[in-house]
């Protein structure tokens, strides 16, 4: 469960950390993954650092790491897009294949 965290971690990080989390989960294990998104903007604002992903890239990201989308959605509810500033998403990591 990571709400609102790993879009402190920059970018370059990113990989690393998403990799630690894969190894972590047990096969078929569930992530819950909730950002504010935005459009590549990454940087300092005062005493916090954010890396504002859109669904593509973050998609792209998650999957290198080797994760599978189970669902995706954006919040709060019931709000047009404009108003939906947070990403979530829910992923799997894969059960390991079987061997013969």
């Amino acid at each position: 469960y990571a709400n609102a965290v790993l879009f402190h971690v920059p970018r370059q990080e990113l990989a690393r950390v998403l990799g630690q989390l894969h190894a972590t989960l047990k096969a078929n294990g569930v992530l819950f993954s909730s950002n504010p998104r935005g459009s590549g903007e990454e940087g300092w604002n005062g005493e916090r650092y954010g890396a504002f992903h859109d669904w593509k890239s973050w998609h792209q990201i998650m999957t290198a790491a080797g994760f599978v989308e189970l669902t995706h959605f954006y919040r709060p509810p019931g709000l047009p897009r404009e108003q939906q500033p947070w990403l979530a998403s829910v992923w799997r990591k894969p059960a390991a294949p079987q061997s013969d």
